[in-house]
């Protein structure tokens, strides 16, 4: 049976999340695997999934009861909720798009995204994007977030949708991209 794309309904499917989350984290893995499959860098909490899920629900992959991929959904009320991404928030504020700066805009933040490693290759990646923007793109001007270089994999993907990278910057961890997924643009 093919995996469901669903958005996020209850707390069982935010703690599938986590479970997906906690094995993909980058310092749960080797520097082979984080080099070869990608990886997240962000661990969240229950409390944090909860409050950004009731701004927005997370768009989800499900194989009957198992929770094997997530986009979570971020928005601009939701910056505090994850303070080590408040910096993140801070670099879109100085941005400019169009003739505008972003904080002008209203747009979805992907807070992260990740498919379990037995589910990879299968397009469950590209479903979810589809759905995330069947799903915020009426009500938002676009999508963005930021990638860490080192993360190719994560970084072609998501090129491979449609992101576009709009700016690059260091910071004490790593070099990021920040990349931009214009509903205008694409699809």
């Amino acid at each position: 049976m093919r995996p469901q794309i669903k958005l996020s309904e209850t707390t069982s499917e935010l703690q599938g999340i986590l479970e997906l989350q906690r094995v993909n984290l980058l310092s749960e893995i080797s520097e082979k695997e984080s080099a070869d499959q990608g990886f997240v860098t962000v661990r969240h909490s229950m409390d944090q999934l909860q409050l950004m899920h009731a701004l927005e629900p997370h768009v989800i992959a499900k194989d009957g009861d198992k929770v094997i991929g997530y986009i979570l959904a971020m928005t601009k009320e939701s910056r505090e909720l994850v303070p080590v991404l408040v910096p993140m928030f801070g670099q879109f504020d100085r941005l400019i798009f169009g003739e505008k700066l972003l904080s002008d805009y209203d747009y979805m933040v992907i807070g992260q995204i990740c498919v379990d490693k037995g589910y990879r290759g299968q397009g469950i990646f590209d479903r979810m994007y589809d759905h995330y923007r069947a799903t915020f793109s009426t009500r938002y001007d676009f999508a963005i977030t930021e990638i860490a270089i080192s993360n190719s994999r994560s970084l072609k993907a998501h090129q491979r949708v449609g992101f576009k990278v709009i700016h690059e910057f260091n910071d004490s961890t790593q070099n990021w991209a920040i990349v931009m997924l214009d509903w205008k643009q694409t699809k």
